[in-house]
């Protein structure tokens, strides 16, 4: 006869429900975003597209006083020169270029309650199916 105990409480939750619980886990934490810069996620994305640092990144536009220097000047036309040649190139380049300085979709408040919002409910859908006993 069987020892262990019937009780629904001590049933372990099936194997299925474990990779599904742990795969949500490890999508929230990868794309729960910090404070400031980035998400995990977000900085593989940037990563994957460009590994090597090789792709050009538009450079922002030249602070007041900063336009008298020629070399200063000549050094920030070189870099979107070397962008627009890129981006000229179309298609997945331009994919790319775009997703090599890609950022969080949300702001950081409303990515976290959305994040949130799902694993609750996932959890959730995972115990109303009979996952977690």
């Amino acid at each position: 006869m069987d020892a262990r105990p019937t009780h629904p409480s001590s049933a372990r939750p099936s194997s299925a429900a474990w990779w599904t619980l742990l795969l949500v886990s490890l999508t929230v934490i990868g794309l729960w975003p910090p404070d400031q810069g980035r998400s995990l996620a977000v900085k593989a994305l940037n990563w994957a597209v460009d590994p090597s640092h090789q792709l050009p990144v538009l450079p922002p536009q030249l602070g007041y006083g900063m336009g008298d220097d020629p070399q200063v000047v000549e050094a920030r036309d070189a870099e979107v020169r070397r962008y627009d040649i890129a981006y000229a190139e179309g298609g997945l380049m331009r994919q790319r270029l775009m997703l090599k300085v890609a950022r969080d979709p949300f702001n950081p408040q409303t990515e976290r309650q959305v994040l949130l919002v799902f694993g609750v409910i996932v959890w959730f859908a995972v115990w109303r199916m009979g996952g977690l006993r």
